[in-house]
């Protein structure tokens, strides 16, 4: 991968250097909204998450995570039982070689969350417990880094099975 990004590495070693010294860390961001309409009186929930990949150019690391938060509509009260029979979010760092290509999964995590939203009919703040972060990876500022999750959920009594979310993902962070 290296070879391939000697020429650029170059020209773009002195962009780096400013960047370097101009900021300790570089971070990007990407929010995503779905509603889950649950079977029965069980009210609908729109669930937010925030994607966030940082470049810590000072350890020399890049971090993605993933913050989940849900609520009610406002006009819904319904039941709270059991929601869910499998929540989990899979956070990534990802990276590629250019702007246009492909991403690859650097590092990744998976956070089951399903006891929490199933005992929590709204969750509006940003603790551990709804925080979801892969672990960290060296930073190699001549690539293009990115934070991306997807949500895999599993409704009570609904009979459709596992459904994937794909969520936003920030914005490349390069140099």
């Amino acid at each position: 991968m290296r070879k391939l990004l000697t020429a650029a590495g170059l020209a773009s070693s002195a962009v780096a250097l400013g960047v370097l010294m101009a900021s300790p860390a570089a971070a990007w961001s990407a929010t995503s909204q779905f509603d889950v309409t649950f079977p029965g009186a069980k009210p609908k929930t729109t669930y937010i998450v925030d994607n966030n990949g940082a470049a810590n150019l000072d350890q020399g690391d890049f971090q993605a995570k993933s913050v989940v938060y849900w609520k009610l509509a406002v006009d819904q009260i319904g039941d709270h039982s059991t929601r869910f029979t499998s929540f989990k979010i899979t956070t990534r760092a990802e990276a590629r070689l250019g702007p246009n290509e492909a991403d690859e999964v650097i590092t990744k995590k998976t956070c089951d969350l399903t006891a929490m939203v199933n005992d929590s009919p709204f969750w509006t703040y940003d603790t551990a417990k709804n925080t979801c972060v892969a672990p960290g990876r060296v930073y190699d500022g001549e690539l293009y880094w990115s934070a991306d999750a997807t949500i895999v959920y599993d409704i009570v009594g609904d009979d459709k099975g596992a459904i994937t979310q794909e969520l936003q993902g920030t914005a490349l962070v390069h140099g």
